[in-house]
């Protein structure tokens, strides 16, 4: 074909003028495609000749079709990058040439092999690299001494804990049995296996990745290598690391050699690491001397010996568990006859833990209390982390704090407790304290026990299972200044908030009643009635007066208003834990049948202190492993769990209870303390809880069998008809507190601000006096001994009773959610005796016979003195 033929007429009629619209030289024109009329334009200087091919009109007939602008400018392009030719040859050829479209950037088949291939041969090299590079430590090399150092607050050196408990043995010199007991519990194909497995990895790092819980290794061999790394963090590097000298050593040593290692290595608990160690500890035998049954045990505690050593008594059914499992799996892999099996019928309980001379006195639980804050609030430090050693932890705890703490309680135990005159009921005594700082929730001081050298190893202070008592009475009464009562309701239909000067029907053995009048049914079928410590007829006391004599039955009742859902709810606001409550929908569940530690009782009542900021409890304000800090530790943010309002009115009434009812002891510390005493059912257990601003301090007291780990009463110990919380409790607060508050100011609580309103139970008598503050610090005359009205029931049936007549204004809080009220005079009908005024008010003498607190039995004891049975008013009330 010519050029002639080749060239498209001008369609502005030059005739034969080029494409281009210019001469031969090759300027820009523009080319017109027949039928189609899509343009394309010529490089410069480029000449159209017959070796440059071009889009055919079939070609440009599927551009076309691709779809608008879009499919003309891909054609464009296309024809564009065609007529310039491939040009320079590209190593590679990306994007691809002449592909329009997504193609353009899709690789080639041949790109995808190549980058696979090369990705692959960079991975292999990658490995090879890190195999070679890798180097097995040598045995001797993993059990260097290392230290886990306790500081004080002041941070000066307190302790040292580390693992100097260990002895490298030939495998020879450990039990056949032991080492089959192991393979059974941990990886019965250890013999034959390649050392890695490789679902197990894969899973262990995804849950890493994803952020969930760690997963050990699965065979001996991987967990040997884990064990070769102080260091037991969870990391991806640390598992890559253990994949090669995983592979590595069961490329170079036999599987003899492996088990030695892996037996010489592992953490037992006790302070074990190996299994020497482990046999010493537990069996005070050599490895070489187990017996199948002991050698079952203890290979159960290489799944976690922190909840599988039986010596505690929460680990104990699951050992038993483990140790029966076990023992099944060494029949099952032959390592064992049923006729041996047959012979391990009763579990093999450890020998006594032998203690360490440097956790003598209280050290050992201040170390415990560290320890378990420690794993708390750092999910990746374990036990077995800590007694490897590396670590430096500063505590809260100040030493001349938990030296004066020991010391009181040493002084009331050596005056109280002779067990050579009453050997059966001074036995078993025991005690727990905490002390923190309200407002920060540091741990300052405890007390956990006798020490473990003398066989003491459970920290008192974080006891659960003693219940607390007529101590969780303010819990109930801070309810319903902050939620209200259910008999009751505000001008906006919501339950009436109320204060201290309300009054409840206090007689012994009342009928108790539902918030709908109907009465609480006991689990005899019956009507409840509720017992008071004393069996008088106290009639309808105030609030206030009610937690100064602990009486019971305005609690329960109280508790009945509110809601124990909603007492429950409020108390782990002020930092309970929930699962120490007891159920809430018991009546009883106000007088505290919960079981609390010290440590949480302290925390609650410090919210109190702190005029309802709840701090949560931290013993550690530092934490460095290896050198290097880990965050997370020391003081939390405190919350608002009460307003400031109703937690100083409950300071208050405590500050009552201190001054003239059951807490008197603690006069002699000179300064203001609000506290509150708890005795149980059959005074198995005596509390006091006490603070002043700086610091709040709980005391507990309570015997127990340590062999059957049984309450027992404490009637007659001490020579005492029965111990109550305002005695052996409250003198062991004071005689601390003194000291510990030797340096410190003394200071008032805030004076509190009017809250609620008085809201009387049903049936209270309509003539008594109103009084105008809502809670303040008095002794109101005591309650007369007959009133016409005490034993009026309140309506029966499903009819609610009706709210009573509030002579103290709408149901609202002023300064909180409404406008605060000018002070006002109260009306004084029975003055009662002759009182004298202190920093938060007046009040009266206290009874000439000191008052005792009370428990859920309604045992009798001496109580304050009945007055005139005319008048059941409040008396002697002054405005803050």
């Amino acid at each position: 074909m010519s050029e002639r033929r080749r060239r498209t007429p001008n369609p502005g009629g030059d005739g034969q003028q080029p494409p281009g619209g210019g001469d031969r030289r090759g300027g820009p024109g523009r080319d017109e495609l027949g039928s189609a009329g899509i343009g394309r334009r010529r490089p410069p200087g480029v000449r159209e000749t017959a070796q440059q091919p071009r889009m055919g009109r079939a070609e440009m007939r599927k551009a076309a079709q691709k779809g608008g602008k879009g499919g003309r400018r891909g054609a464009a392009a296309a024809s564009a990058a065609v007529a310039a030719g491939p040009g320079k040859k590209r190593f590679i050829d990306y994007p691809r040439f002449g592909k329009t479209g997504i193609k353009r950037w899709l690789p080639s088949w041949r790109q995808w092999l190549t980058a696979c291939l090369t990705v692959f041969a960079a991975f292999v090299g990658l490995v090879f690299y890190l195999y070679q590079t890798t180097v097995v430590p040598q045995l001797n090399d993993l059990v260097k001494d290392q230290n886990t150092i306790y500081y004080w607050a002041d941070n000066s050196e307190m302790t040292r804990k580390g693992e100097t408990n260990r002895q490298i043995v030939e495998l020879s010199d450990i039990s056949p049995n032991l080492q089959n007991a192991v393979i059974a519990a941990e990886n019965q194909s250890f013999r034959t296996d390649s050392g890695i497995d490789p679902k197990g990895m894969l899973r262990a790092v995804y849950n890493m990745a994803k952020g969930g819980e760690t997963q050990g290794a699965s065979t001996i061999t991987q967990q040997y290598v884990k064990n070769a790394y102080l260091s037991q963090e969870q990391t991806l590097s640390r598992k890559v690391k253990e994949f090669f000298i995983t592979l590595k050593i069961n490329q170079e040593k036999d599987k003899n050699e492996i088990l030695k290692g892996y037996l010489n290595t592992s953490w037992f608990g006790r302070g074990a690491n190996g299994a020497q160690a482990a046999a010493q500890a537990y069996y005070g035998v050599d490895a070489k001397d187990l017996n199948v049954c002991q050698s079952a045990m203890l290979a159960g505690l290489l799944k976690g010996a922190a909840y599988f050593d039986p010596t505690k008594p929460e680990n104990k059914q699951r050992a038993n568990d483990r140790w029966t499992w076990i023992l099944e799996q060494m029949v099952k892999t032959k390592a064992i006859t049923p006729e041996e099996r047959a012979k391990c019928t009763t579990f093999p309980d450890p020998v006594p833990q032998k203690p360490s001379s440097s956790m003598n006195g209280e050290v050992s639980y201040l170390v415990d209390t560290a320890n378990k804050y420690l794993m708390a609030t750092d999910k990746t430090i374990t036990q077995q982390m800590i007694d490897k050693g590396g670590l430096k932890v500063y505590t809260t705890f100040e030493k001349d704090k938990v030296e004066a703490l020991k010391k009181a309680v040493d002084d009331v135990k050596g005056e109280n407790l002779n067990l050579q005159k009453r050997p059966d009921l001074d036995k078993w005594v025991q005690f727990g304290s905490a002390s923190i700082r309200p407002g920060d929730g540091a741990i300052v001081a405890l007390y956990g026990g006798d020490g473990v050298e003398n066989g003491h190893f459970d920290n008192n202070a974080d006891a659960i299972g003693v219940q607390v008592g007529s101590t969780f009475k303010p819990f109930v009464l801070a309810t319903a200044m902050q939620v209200g009562v259910q008999t009751a309701t505000d001008d906006k239909g919501k339950p009436k908030r109320i204060n201290a000067d309300s009054r409840y029907l206090s007689d012994d053995l009342s009928e108790i009643r539902k918030p709908d009048g109907s009465l609480v049914i006991g689990d005899d079928g019956k009507p409840y009635r509720q017992k008071n410590e004393d069996t008088s007829k106290h009639g309808y006391v105030s609030l206030r007066q009610a937690m100064q004599y602990s009486y019971n039955v305005p609690f329960v009742q109280l508790n009945q208003d509110v809601g124990g859902q909603n007492v429950a709810n409020i108390a782990e606001q002020m930092g309970i834990k929930k699962e120490s409550f007891a159920d809430p929908k018991t009546p009883t569940f106000a007088l505290g049948t919960s079981t609390i530690s010290p440590i949480r009782m302290a925390t609650g009542y410090g919210t109190l202190a702190a005029s309802g900021k709840e701090s949560e409890p931290y013993s550690v304000t530092k934490v460095e492993v290896d050198g290097k800090e880990r965050p997370g530790f020391g003081k939390k943010e405190p919350r608002v769990a009460l307003e400031p309002a109703v937690a100083d009115n409950v300071t208050d009434v405590l500050v009552n209870v201190a001054s003239n009812g059951t807490g008197t002891k603690t006069k002699t510390l000179g300064r203001p303390v609000a506290g509150k005493t708890g005795t149980t059912d059959q005074n198995k257990s005596a509390w006091w809880v006490g603070y002043t601003p700086q610091l709040v301090t709980s005391v507990a007291m309570w015997r127990e069998d340590p062999t059957k780990h049984e309450r027992l009463s404490l009637n007659g110990t001490g020579g005492k008809e029965s111990i109550h919380g305002g005695d052996i409790p409250t003198d062991i607060f004071t005689r601390y507190m003194k000291v510990a508050l030797a340096n410190e100011k003394k200071l008032d609580f805030p004076t509190p601000t009017p809250v609620g309103t008085e809201v009387d139970s049903s049936g209270a008598p309509s003539t008594a006096s109103p009084t105008s503050s809502p809670t303040t610090t008095d002794t109101p005359s005591a309650p007369p001994t007959t009133q016409p009205t005490a034993n009026q029931p309140p309506p029966a049936g499903n009819n609610p009773p009706q709210p009573p007549v509030s002579t103290q204004g709408p149901g609202c809080v002023p300064g909180v959610d409404c406008p605060a009220s000018p002070s006002q005079t109260p009306t004084q009908t029975n003055p009662g005796p002759t009182s004298s005024c202190g920093f938060l008010g007046c009040h009266t003498p206290p009874p000439t016979t000191p008052p005792t607190d009370t428990s859920p039995s309604g045992k009798p004891s001496t109580k304050p003195p009945t007055p005139s049975s005319t008048g059941g008013s409040q008396g002697g009330a002054l405005l803050p």
